[in-house]
This record gives C-alpha cells, structure tokens and sequence, in this order.
C-alpha cells in the first residue's frame, strides 16, 4: 500500500457550488437566493424562535414557578443503603467522607439521611440532617447521630 496514493472513495466527495461567479455559471446573480427579502441579504441570521415576526410561543406561555434563592439541596441516602455498606464493609461510624469514597454522595453534596430499610446493628452516623424516622431508626439500635455544622442560606452583601 503506498499512501501516497490515497484517494475517498468513488462518489464520497462532491464539489461545492460556487454561487455568485457570474451568469454563465447558472448561479450569479441573486446566487439562490431569490429576489431581495430580509433572507436574501448578506450576514442574515435568524434568532432563536423567530416566527416571522409572530408573537413567539416562548413569549405566548405565561410565566409560572419560583426559585428560592436560599433553598439547600440535599442527597438523600436511606438506612438499607448505610446497612448494606456497613456490612460490606464492616463499619461501625458513617460519615460524609466514608459516603463520597464508597460512591454514594458526590463531594460538594450535603448528607440526608432518610428512613426507608432498618438497620441490624448499631451505627455512628454524621450527617447534615435526618428525618425523623431514620434518627429514631439509628437511636433504637443502639446508634448515635450526629449533625455536621448547621446550613446557613447563602445571603447577598
């Protein structure tokens, strides 16, 4: 094989129409594009859901909703998740860390524990919150929970 040669294959490439070089060419002139018109122009570019000076339907659906800019976002973790990694892994405390390097929480998530499953043995949990259930779930086995420092909202200056 000499690479020196090598060529696309048959029909795989085309040649580009060159518009604008004359009417000999059957594309001079207004080059495809018909005759004037706000498309026929230089550098026309459409916005984003224009509908040809329609009343767009983003702008026809009413707004709706609200973000609460101070809202805390937790990663919910339930007590047949932490049964299962203890046993897996032979634990007695759970915590964040022991979470992100297992996979279950990314590294900026905040911890919540939730009630779903039971737990078989006694466990020291840390976490920024539990839901009712699951601290009584840890509690009446024996375990300890423990919350990591209290969330502040962000508040703008």
């Amino acid at each position: 094989m000499d690479l020196s040669r090598l060529k696309p294959a048959e029909g795989a490439t085309k040649k580009n129409k060159r518009m604008g070089r004359g009417q000999g060419s059957g594309k001079g002139g207004t080059s495809g594009k018909g005759h004037k018109g706000q498309k026929a122009g230089t550098g026309y570019n459409r916005k984003r859901g224009f509908e040809g000076g329609q009343m767009p339907l983003v702008r026809r659906l009413p707004k709706f909703g609200f973000t609460n800019p101070t809202r805390v976002e937790f990663k919910g973790i339930n007590l047949d998740a932490l049964q299962t990694l203890a046993e897996a892994k032979g634990l007695k405390e759970i915590d964040p860390q022991i979470l992100r390097a297992n996979g279950l929480i990314a590294r900026n998530d905040k911890l919540k524990v939730l009630g779903r499953g039971e737990l078989k043995m006694a466990l020291s949990v840390t976490a920024h919150a539990f839901s009712a259930t699951a601290k009584a779930a840890i509690e009446a086995k024996g375990g300890r929970t423990e919350i990591i420092a209290a969330i502040a909202p962000k508040t703008e200056a």
